[in-house]
């Protein structure tokens, strides 16, 4: 866990680095299909009752075929459900570090997530370039996970562990996150788009 002067300091340097080795845990988003014993890709499905809210048509930088052509900083911010994530990815000065990592999975709350957050905490929050660094950081997991690898614990880019529940299509993130639309596949990550702002234990 990274102590708080520590992450004071790294992020006030500009220089919070992401761990881009891939982990045990993250694998590989696409399945095998064995047809006349030839092997075939199959890119699994997004899920989940947000998804609707995603946009239809692919020429929409929000949409999942537009999203899945950009790096995951990037892809969020065409998406219609993240703006607020998108700005705080931009305050914490974390938009090029996300995108150019080289595989992770992200929970990413919803706009309607932030605002269940009193306004004065979050605009704190964002004013406080360390702590909100610390708060995105914990929705980070390197490598990318596919869903039948969700459940179970995963350790954060932050330091500390978040464990998912669940199968199937249901899944919750520390028993306080539903996951409303997931694996969305943008160029270098895997998205989990959930209803609630996940907090680091102190």
């Amino acid at each position: 866990m990274l102590g708080k002067r520590r992450l004071t300091a790294l992020a006030a340097a500009g220089a919070f680095a992401f761990p881009l080795a891939l982990t045990a845990c993250g694998a590989d988003t696409m399945a095998t299909q064995t047809t006349g014993g030839t092997v075939s890709a199959m890119a699994a499905e997004e899920f989940g009752p947000g998804c609707a809210a995603v946009p239809k048509d692919p020429n929409n930088a929000g949409s999942f075929e537009a999203m899945a052509q950009q790096p995951v900083a990037t892809a969020a911010s065409g998406n219609p459900l993240l703006s607020t994530l998108v700005t705080a990815v931009k305050q914490a000065g974390l938009v090029d570090t996300l995108n150019n990592a080289e595989a992770v999975t992200v929970f990413a709350p919803t706009n309607d997530a932030f605002a269940k957050i009193p306004k004065a905490d979050l605009d704190k929050v964002l004013a406080d370039k360390a702590l909100l660094t610390k708060i995105l950081t914990y929705h980070v997991v390197a490598g990318k996970t596919a869903p039948a690898q969700l459940a179970g614990a995963h350790k954060t880019l932050e330091g500390q562990d978040l464990t998912v529940s669940g199968s199937g299509a249901d899944f919750k993130v520390n028993d306080s996150a539903q996951v409303v639309c997931g694996n969305v596949q943008t160029r270098n990550g895997t998205v989990y788009i959930v209803d609630t702002v996940l907090m680091p234990p102190s």
